[in-house]
């Protein structure tokens, strides 16, 4: 395990205490949330947290969850889910974030919307100054006319390409879309505006701005795992 999982592991173990028995808990995705799993199966092989029923936000977390033996349940079953534990590929000193690099932004969108509180589980590599910084931000689009997404993108600053699978066409998420992922030069300035204004755009199912949603963040650093709540700036 190199020195970045070393730390993405010991913010998972800090993120899996928030857990009780009997939750209903919205599972991640990503290389981080991994963890998160493989030790909440950990905790099910010693007899804790049994009765945790987890939902999750990608088809690769369900299938990485199933084989680890966790219990899963689907949203339209379990409309309220008590706590969900994700990653994120930037967080900014207000804990506002970006998510997507991985294709599941809708799917993760929706599952933390429908929970009580949201813990994010990075490494201090993922910490930025503002937003855009380090990383893209991930439009999900409907594949008809997605062409016409980039003309309007390019006016608002964005210089926007379409993600490609590993094969040369284009990635298509859980949900049946595609992705754009849009480079901000200097960052995003005014994330809000970005965010109002790509929702209004036809075509446009989601974009990877989660702001004001995470209610504290576990941070994987050199001098162990602390947690920074909403209110509080990382230090």
């Amino acid at each position: 395990m190199n020195e970045i999982e070393r730390l993405k592991r010991q913010a998972a173990e800090r993120a899996v205490e928030f857990i009780e028995d009997g939750m209903v808990l919205g599972l991640g995705s990503g290389s981080t949330v991994r963890h998160v799993l493989e030790i909440l199966a950990e905790r099910r092989k010693q007899g804790a947290l049994r009765n945790v029923v987890g939902i999750p936000t990608s088809r690769a977390t369900e299938w990485y969850a199933r084989d680890l033996g966790l219990r899963l349940t689907a949203l339209e079953e379990e409309p309220r889910i008590d706590l969900t534990i994700d990653g994120a590929d930037e967080v900014d000193p207000r804990l506002n974030l970006i998510k997507g690099i991985g294709g599941a932004l809708l799917w993760e969108k929706i599952v933390a919307t429908n929970s009580e509180r949201l813990i994010i589980v990075a490494d201090e590599g993922k910490l930025v100054h503002k937003l855009g910084e380090r990383v893209p931000l991930p439009l999900e689009v409907v594949p008809f006319g997605w062409t016409t997404q980039l003309s309007w993108l390019d006016h608002m600053g964005a210089e926007s390409v379409l993600r490609l699978a590993a094969n040369g066409s284009p990635f298509v998420s859980d949900g049946g879309h595609y992705v754009i992922d849009c480079h901000f030069k200097d960052g995003i300035a005014e994330p809000g505006r970005v965010q109002r204004e790509v929702r209004q755009h036809p075509g446009v199912v989601e974009c990877g701005l989660f702001l004001g949603m995470a209610d504290a963040v576990v941070i994987g650093g050199v001098d162990g795992p602390r947690v920074v709540h909403a209110d509080v700036e990382p230090r």
